[in-house]
């Protein structure tokens, strides 16, 4: 399994497959490479790179007050470095998508766009409050049946197949004697309320960094995260974006969705 070395000495897993546009994925705060399994076999000509955050997946933990957006932008230009590549899409899922409108803030000549999937600079309130109750604890159910059964219950994704919600069940869990186990650092519970006792920095100055760059943005028609409110002003100032609106889904979309796929192909199409 591929690996590079951060400046700060960690190993941190990633995977690099196909050819064509280098598009980097970037995944959601709790998630992995793996966030993207679905929508990888719909990626064609492209060479999509897949990152396991520090402390996510198959990389090194660490102390927890580097798992921030700063640190994890620092590592995905790192591994660009690692590969070679001068330049790269991004398509950046959530806490990616955080990570990548950074990047355009900070260093936007290594980008040749941005893709962001359910999330913009403003986080609505509801949202934060579901992920600080499960982040950095094991979930209740034993098994992946028992989790998919309960996901399968979520009002926002009404009438997702059995089989996708326990493909979501083996990505987020590891099944073990004691029950299901996450992925990643429990620590990540720390950073994570540590970094909401601060007053929320006005993220719109990053968006409106990435003006001159091609532009996609999805949002799940039942999340929680990403406002209707927020999307629309997202497209008023960004008259040129992508814009698509996935029915049926909360956060996050999976990415292969019909729209998704749409809006995702004319994307890289934009840059080839």
């Amino acid at each position: 399994m591929p690996h590079f070395t951060t400046s700060d000495g960690l190993s941190l897993h990633y995977t690099d497959d196909g050819a064509g546009l280098p598009v980097l994925c970037l995944a959601g705060l709790t998630r992995d490479g793996h966030d993207f399994d679905d929508v990888a076999p719909h990626l064609t000509d492209v060479r999509l790179i897949r990152l396991d955050y520090r402390g996510r997946g198959q990389s090194d933990t660490a102390p927890y007050q580097t798992y921030t957006i700063p640190v994890e932008g620092r590592d995905a230009l790192e591994l660009l470095d690692h590969l070679g590549i001068d330049k790269a899409a991004v398509l950046g899922t959530s806490r990616g998508g955080l990570i990548a409108m950074l990047l355009a803030a900070t260093a936007k000549n290594r980008l040749r766009g941005v893709a962001l999937n359910d999330i913009g600079p403003e986080i609505a309130e509801a949202g934060l409050e579901v992920i600080k109750n499960y982040i950095g604890n094991n979930p209740i159910w034993k098994t992946h049946d028992e989790a998919a059964a309960a996901f399968a219950l979520q009002p926002a994704f009404p009438g997702v197949p059995a089989a996708r919600w326990q493909a979501v069940s083996r990505r987020l869990f590891r099944e073990t004697e004691n029950g299901l186990q996450i992925t990643y650092d429990p620590k990540l519970r720390d950073a994570v309320l540590e970094s909401g006792a601060q007053p929320a920095p006005d993220l719109w100055p990053l968006f409106d960094a990435m003006e001159g760059l091609p532009l996609c943005a999805l949002r799940g028609a039942n999340s929680d995260l990403l406002s209707a409110a927020t999307f629309a002003e997202m497209q008023r100032r960004r008259p040129d974006m992508i814009a698509a609106e996935i029915p049926d889904r909360g956060h996050i979309p999976f990415l292969d969705e019909p729209e998704a796929l749409a809006a995702l192909n004319a994307w890289l199409d934009s840059m080839r």
